[in-house]
């Protein structure tokens, strides 16, 4: 079989490796008896997991101590509504600044932040 590579947004080339291993630790993820997708978040074995992420993660792109590492699901759109709302103080959710819209990304980007917006 030859190999695809997907250079589109969202999911991307892994390295076979990692998916071989992937595969070895679905049904049962080191000894665990259950794959990562059934676990608990709340598990120890979960908790390794996050920490050795975020470990990991630190010493790769060397995030000080000082600062805090966020793992959040839903990917760009959800960074449309996240960024409006922590850039702009709480006290001005309700009237927070104008948006140019020139295209479509910016539109969806007006469409998923739950602040008042002015569209232009």
């Amino acid at each position: 079989m030859s190999r695809v590579y997907n250079f589109s947004a969202g999911p991307a080339v892994l390295p076979e490796e990692v998916l071989r291993e992937a595969a070895e630790e679905m049904l049962d993820y080191k000894g665990s008896g259950m794959s990562v997708m059934e676990m608990s978040h709340r598990s120890k074995v979960y908790d390794g997991i996050i920490k050795e992420a975020e470990a990991d993660l630190r010493e790769l792109m060397g995030i000080p101590d000082n600062y805090k590492v966020l793992f959040l699901q839903g990917g760009a759109s959800q960074q449309f509504a996240m960024i409006p709302m922590n850039l702009a103080p709480p006290s001005s959710w309700h009237t927070f600044s104008s948006m140019t819209l020139p295209g479509l990304r910016s539109s969806k980007a007006s469409g998923r932040s739950s602040v008042s917006t002015t569209a232009w």
